[in-house]
């Protein structure tokens, strides 16, 4: 192999040293009978386990967002891991926190979520393929239900319930379009009552949901007790606990409840747990996993998918709603290339300098960046250097930066790994940042009605004129009002390459609407999901999937996984 050949994520990941887990629970101070091995260097955390000294208080978490995604990539995992080392290299007791992957993306063009180069969570390729099986669990608790709801109908229908009015879904752990839509129970009066049904991804199911936000087994149980399946024919909701079966999915649920520990390619300790969408769902690893890194460390790196529109705003507005994991500081990662994407270049040719294209996207930046100082905490902004970057684009970013009053750094963690000097500067930054005083708020009461949450969202975070709700989601509104459910947080689902909800309006627009369609009260979760635009909740896949270039040798070791 040529020196100068650049090696795959999954290369470096290979020929990466690994720790036995055991060593890696030690280093994060997890007593050996909270530790549930999966192999060799996997292994399940059980948080009614963990003895910790006396007087440990919570570590400072940092929350990673980013400016708005593009195909040219930012980088936003791997910002993350590479972070957590640099912090661990420069002395601070750290520890990892992420979402777990989704096969959908993974098989389609998304990519894995486990960073990148030399600042991965390790073993990578376990991570990304099954891991733990907790997707399996939620995908199976999921199913359980509407085969309970389905049997249920079928067997007498005690609850009344209207197969018209069904509104949870089968989901499964892969894009598949063709499911968008299905009749189910044809066939004859044996085989069930004729519907139709449609699927949603795993990562946008409720059972995800309240996975994630749960705070131990009995809340787990409780959430999925007030998850409302659909409506009688008197319009009355039916609810999990109503027939009966929260138990049963709680048992499917219970092994997986309990966070995942790995390491980073530097040895830094990493909790990998949940996986919910921040352009569909809420975008958060597990409050379980977030909460038992904060017994663990005292600094937890973790970060919310996708734009700060998207993941930040429903990390502060949802997450830290629940329990105490209000972010110290948040990093706002941000590249040359999605800058330059965003001023208009083509992605083709974005390995050209151009300041001015640079100068013309940075408009995007800007709105997250002030976005994030509207929940009182003054961002740090990370630039992930990829090798096209001239001089001249850098320094004028960090140029920039300085001129609007906000912190930043050139971080190197791809190519030079947190464990390296990479992202010295940017953890130096960071620590500064934590250890600043900051005044952290909500952006809206959850006293507002729906409506007005909607609109303070979609105009103090994404900077539209205003929002406009479709008949049915106008409906929807007043039945949230009857039902008593107007007091939740709203979960904005749109597009997360755009502030805008169509995916094609770049930089920083102005001077729009914001569509809603429907509105999903998701009463297990506690919170309201707003579908905006075309946003899909189950994915397609691209013309040439990701899979088409998989394979595994000889040995059984993976090929092509990014």
């Amino acid at each position: 192999m040529s020196e100068n050949k650049v090696l795959t994520d999954l290369e470096i990941a290979q020929r990466a040293a690994i720790l036995p887990i055991g060593e890696i629970a030690e280093r994060a101070g997890i007593n050996a009978d909270a530790v549930e091995p999966y192999g060799r260097y996997k292994a399940k955390i059980d948080p009614a386990r963990l003895r910790l000294p006396a007087g440990k208080t919570a570590g400072k978490v940092v929350l990673v967002s980013a400016m708005s995604p593009t195909p040219a990539g930012e980088g936003k995992s791997t910002t993350t891991v590479g972070l957590a080392d640099s912090l661990a290299r420069a002395g601070h007791k750290v520890m990892i926190a992420l979402r777990e992957p989704s096969l959908g993306p993974i098989l389609g063009m998304k990519g894995g979520a486990a960073g990148g180069g030399y600042s991965q969570v390790l073993p990578m390729d376990e991570i990304n393929l099954h891991f733990t099986g907790d997707f399996h669990a939620i995908t199976s608790a999921n199913n359980a239900l509407m085969a309970l709801v389905d049997n249920h109908i079928f067997q007498g229908n005690e609850l009344n319930i209207d197969p018209r009015r069904v509104t949870f879904k089968r989901v499964l752990d892969m894009n598949d379009r063709s499911l968008r839509e299905v009749i189910i129970g044809l066939g004859g009066p044996a085989q069930g009552v004729p519907r139709q049904d449609s699927f949603d991804i795993t990562a946008a199911s409720e059972i995800m949901a309240v996975f994630c936000l749960a705070t131990d087994l009995d809340d787990l149980r409780e959430r999925i007790g007030r998850i409302t399946v659909g409506y009688s024919h008197d319009r009355q909701p039916v609810t999990v606990a109503d027939l009966g079966v929260q138990g049963a999915l709680t048992m499917l649920l219970k092994d997986a409840l309990k966070p995942n520990l790995v390491q980073s390619i530097a040895g830094t300790p990493a909790v990998v747990h949940g996986g919910p969408f921040a352009n569909i769902a809420h975008g958060c690893n597990s409050l379980i996993a977030t909460r038992t890194a904060q017994q663990l460390a005292d600094i937890v790196v973790t970060e919310a998918g996708f734009g700060a529109d998207l993941g930040a705003e429903k990390y502060m507005d949802i997450k830290a709603r629940i329990a105490d994991v209000a972010p110290s500081a948040v990093v706002v990662v941000a590249t040359v290339r999605a800058l330059k994407m965003h001023g208009g270049v083509p992605k083709d040719q974005l390995k050209e300098p151009n300041v001015e294209a640079l100068a013309a996207g940075v408009g995007n930046l800007k709105r997250h960046v002030h976005n994030v100082e509207k929940f009182g905490i003054a961002p740090v902004v990370a630039i992930n250097k990829f090798a096209t970057d001239t001089p001249e684009e850098l320094e004028w970013l960090l140029a920039w930066c300085a001129r609007e009053g906000v912190q930043a750094a050139v971080a190197d963690v791809w190519g030079r790994g947190g464990g390296g000097d990479g992202g010295d500067e940017l953890a130096a930054k960071v620590a500064a940042a934590v250890a600043a005083p900051s005044d952290f708020r909500h952006l809206y009461p959850l006293t507002l009605s729906v409506e007005d949450k909607i609109r303070t969202i979609v105009q103090e975070i994404y900077g539209a004129d205003g929002v406009e709700f479709s008949v049915p989601a106008l409906k929807r509104l007043a039945d949230i009002e009857k039902h008593g459910w107007g007091g939740m947080p709203v979960c904005m689902a749109k597009t997360q390459y755009s502030f805008t909800d169509d995916a094609s309006q770049l930089g920083a627009p102005k001077g729009f609407i914001i569509h809603v369609r429907d509105l999903i009260p998701k009463t297990g979760a506690g919170f309201i999901v707003a579908l905006t635009g075309a946003v899909m909740t189950m994915p397609g896949l691209p013309k040439e999937p990701a899979a088409m270039r998989m394979d595994v040798d000889a040995h059984g070791n993976p090929v092509g996984l990014f």
